[in-house]
């Protein structure tokens, strides 16, 4: 990921942690970062879809055709941006919804409820398989 190359290069300590201190630290300056999704972005232009942030994109892209599936390099990177742009509305339309880091390094959305949802795996599930819809995964964290 992208944001992850640029802040390891602006620090010494062991990657995860580094951006595990950093959410606490920069909590704007991280969502800003993982909101980029470059490729998500492009491919979603491409089809002349624009990605505003918010909960009626996600349904946009859950009906683009599935065409990175085609290409085994891109799948994994389409995926992982769909999770993080996924978590980027999330954080932006729910009240109370917040990016967090694994001390892994793996970004997650916190919901005020407690319950933690790992926006990269539905990313990258949703990427690879179709389901569960992007949007299925907003609808049930913005009822939470």
């Amino acid at each position: 990921m992208n944001f992850l190359q640029n802040w390891r290069k602006r620090h010494t300590t062991a990657p995860g942690v580094a951006v595990y201190g950093a959410v606490r630290e920069d909590p704007e300056g991280v969502a800003e970062l993982l909101s980029e999704c470059e490729l998500l972005r492009t491919r979603a232009w491409q089809n002349k879809l624009e990605l505003d942030d918010s909960p009626t994109s996600l349904e946009a892209l859950d009906q683009l055709p599935p065409r990175w599936r085609e290409d085994p390099e891109e799948l994994p990177w389409l995926g992982n941006d769909a999770g993080l742009y996924l978590g980027t509305v999330i954080v932006r339309t729910v009240p109370g919804a917040s990016w967090d880091v694994w001390p892994s390094g793996q970004p997650v959305v916190r919901l005020v409820s407690g319950r933690v949802i790992d926006v990269v795996d539905a990313g990258l599930t949703w990427a690879a398989t179709g389901a569960p819809e992007l949007f299925q995964v907003y609808a049930e964290a913005s009822e939470a």
